[in-house]
């Protein structure tokens, strides 16, 4: 029963992450509809305020846990640094190579970045089906990359091919601090930190950190009403109930398996680019695209029970931390 119910944790912490990314994948399509606003403008409204709302949702239980959230103050500052960074460098990767190869790339390579830095930090060895996992999303996001790149080449892109180059290069910083942020939620959590507490500490911070760029940078979000909705909009549906779904989803799964499941998000991105923007995607991508939708039904099926009884008759100590994330595997084999 014990391995049923943490399976069951497992999948809704899963299904919980897919929704916050189907909301992250809405916001390169919703910044198109403010184009007089620059991207680290809706980087710092979006990721700004959005932190401080949650901050201010959380406040009791940020009080409640300070003394936790202190003993923890290097792994929060670390969280909020990154958080402080990450929108800056994906609204500007997006702006720079496209809404499609922006998220692609800052999204498509955070699992890898993360991977990386639980096998440092924790020791963490990941099992075989988030390798698989992985290596189909990667796959999927290298196609989507290669077909907006080549679309780029034909001169048909608006982006310049040193544009596209320079995106592609904040998307790999967005990526780092993506999974920075996520493996120090993560880690506060397993330090007995609520989501909440957690997540309102990091992200206010974040936010803190961010309102000096939006007090220089975000003048044009107040110059019109079509502007002012898409900053709301960023602020209050992606990132504020977008990070609280992904906080309560890596209370459940790794931070590795979280970003994963993420993929999902470039996706989505990239099909709101086409119907939506009118950005094309060539077969290529959309391939690339049933490649991560792959990945996701490869993490996300549940492990059959005869073969997680075998892998415990085989190796029982190991058994109870498989059992943890049984639908989305994450944990050492």
């Amino acid at each position: 029963m014990k391995g049923i119910d943490r399976g069951r944790s497992a999948g809704i912490g899963a299904l919980c992450v897919l929704a916050a990314s189907v909301l992250w994948g809405t916001t390169g399509t919703a910044a198109t509809f403010a184009p007089d606003v620059g991207p680290l403008a809706i980087g710092a409204v979006a990721m700004g305020l959005g932190g401080l709302l949650q901050a201010l949702v959380a406040a009791p239980q940020i009080r409640h846990h300070a003394s936790g959230l202190r003993d923890q103050r290097g792994t929060v500052a670390l969280g909020a640094a990154s958080v402080a960074v990450y929108p800056l460098a994906f609204y500007s990767s997006m702006h720079l190579a496209g809404v499609a190869v922006g998220t692609v790339v800052s999204i498509g390579t955070a699992p890898l970045a993360s991977a990386l830095i639980e096998r440092v930090v924790d020791g963490r060895r990941l099992t075989r089906r988030w390798t698989l996992a992985a290596t189909l999303g990667l796959l999927g996001t290298v196609l989507l990359c290669i077909a907006e790149a080549a679309h780029a080449a034909d001169g048909t892109s608006r982006a310049s091919m040193a544009g596209t180059l320079l995106g592609v290069g904040l998307g790999l910083v967005a990526a780092a601090t993506y999974a920075l942020y996520s493996w120090a939620a993560h880690r506060l959590i397993t330090r007995r930190i609520p989501s909440r507490a957690a997540m309102g500490a990091v992200f206010g911070l974040g936010g803190l950190l961010l309102l000096p760029v939006l007090l220089t940078t975000g003048a044009p979000l107040v110059a019109s009403w079509p502007n002012a909705a898409v900053g709301t909009y960023m602020a209050l549906v992606p990132m504020f109930v977008g990070y609280v779904l992904f906080g309560w989803g890596l209370a459940h799964v790794p931070a590795s398996t979280a970003t994963t499941l993420s993929l999902l998000e470039p996706a989505v991105a990239a099909v709101l680019a086409v119907l939506v923007v009118g950005e094309r995607l060539p077969a290529t991508g959309w391939l690339g695209i049933a490649l991560v939708v792959a990945c996701l039904a490869v993490l996300t099926t549940p492990t059959p029970t005869h073969r997680r009884s075998r892998e415990q008759l085989r190796n029982p100590a190991d058994h109870d931390s498989e059992a943890s994330v049984t639908s989305v595997a994450g944990h050492a084999d």
